[in-house]
C-alpha cells in the first residue's frame, strides 16, 4: 500500500502549468515539521481537479493536510541520471482558518497562551 498523509505549510505559491492535454498540473513544496527545530521539504504534485483547487485556494504559508501517494522517477540531465521523489496529492484539506493564519491572530493567540499572571486580570465572565 502506498499512502501518505502530511500536514505542513506551502513554502511558496503553487506553480500551475498545463499538460499537453490542457489539464492543470500544480507543483508546490510543503514544509512539514520533523521536530521542534527541523522541517522536511516535500515536493508535491497535483493533477486535474486537485490542481485546480491548489491554483484557486492555496498560497504561500497556507497550512494544509495532503493525502496522496509517493511516486519516484528519474530523468537524464547533461548525461547524469537524476532521481526524483514526489507526493502525488489526491486530496487537500485546510487545517486552520484564514483568520488563524493571519499574523495578528497568531500574535493574539501567542499572547493568550503565554499569559502567566492572575486569571482574574483577564476579566473572564466565569470563576
Amino acid at each position: 500500500m502506498n499512502k501518505v498523509i502530511l500536514i505542513g505549510r506551502l513554502t511558496k505559491d503553487p506553480d500551475v502549468r498545463r499538460s499537453n492535454d490542457g489539464d492543470p498540473v500544480a507543483r508546490y513544496t510543503l514544509a512539514v515539521d520533523r521536530n521542534k527545530d527541523e522541517a522536511d521539504f516535500i515536493s508535491c504534485v497535483a493533477f486535474k481537479k486537485s490542481a485546480e483547487f491548489a491554483e484557486k485556494y492555496l498560497q504561500k504559508g497556507t497550512k494544509i493536510l495532503v493525502e496522496g501517494r509517493i511516486r519516484t522517477g528519474s530523468y537524464e540531465k547533461n548525461g547524469t541520471k537524476i532521481y526524483t521523489t514526489d507526493v502525488i496529492a489526491d486530496r487537500h484539506e485546510f487545517v486552520e482558518s484564514k483568520k488563524a493564519a493571519e499574523p495578528e491572530a497568531q500574535k493574539d493567540y501567542e499572547s493568550f497562551m503565554s499569559f502567566t499572571g492572575n486569571p482574574d486580570e483577564l476579566g473572564l465572565p466565569f470563576n
